[in-house]
């Protein structure tokens, strides 16, 4: 099968499976027509295209517990990226990198709040956070842990690692209006908070905002 399927999808399957009414206000899609179908390839002409949303993986992950907003569509040739607040580090503030509390790679290795707590502590991070400087490790640093421009698109078919962003590319500028158009448009049907008031219910209290300023690091 060449569906897109996402996780939501699969509480309506599993309501449609136990032959339950789906309620109304659920926007996920049972995959149960594609799973008891005997075609190949493409069997739910809808499904040619998957939503992902990001807020924040470790609270603390950056001053004031504020998160990092991306919304992506993922296709079979693009993937297109927003990062609503391309301002911030994306896997988390850089905390006390070149200063004298610096983390060492033992505490890199196993300490996920250590700096960049965004991205699970281990040997890969501790690696590339530690040689961070060298002419060998500074583009994957960069890379990993940099900065982002507000929209990213890569083309899947020839960059599958996604390496290169083609987001301001002329030739793509058709290609990242398509698909911002339709990403947009999911998120308005969906009532996305991140749409109302500039996400103004992901940044402010209870969940981020100068309630959590105390604990900055």
């Amino acid at each position: 099968m060449d569906d897109f399927v996402s996780l939501p999808d699969l509480a309506a399957t599993f309501l449609k499976a136990g032959k339950t009414d789906i309620p109304k206000a659920m926007t996920s899609k049972s995959l149960w027509p594609t799973l008891t179908s005997e075609q190949e390839g493409l069997v739910d002409p809808a499904r040619t295209q998957v939503f992902i949303g990001r807020e924040r993986h470790v609270a603390e992950a950056r001053a004031g517990h504020y998160p990092y907003p991306q919304r992506t569509i993922r296709t079979k040739d693009y993937l297109f990226i927003i990062n609503f607040k391309s301002d911030r580090y994306p896997l988390g503030d850089h905390y006390n990198l070149d200063t004298e509390r610096e983390a060492n790679e033992h505490e890199l290795t196993n300490n996920t709040r250590a700096t960049i707590p965004d991205e699970d502590a281990g040997p890969t991070k501790a690696w590339i956070v530690v040689d961070r400087k060298s002419p060998a490790v500074k583009s994957y640093f960069e890379h990993a842990y940099g900065k982002r421009s507000r929209e990213e698109l890569f083309g899947l078919k020839t960059d599958p690692h996604q390496m290169k962003n083609l987001a301001k590319d002329p030739e793509y500028k058709s290609v990242v209006n398509e698909l911002r158009e339709k990403l947009f448009s999911e998120l308005i049907t969906t009532n996305d908070p991140r749409m109302i008031d500039d996400g103004k219910f992901f940044e402010t209290a209870p969940m981020a905002g100068p309630v959590h300023e105390g604990k900055k690091r």
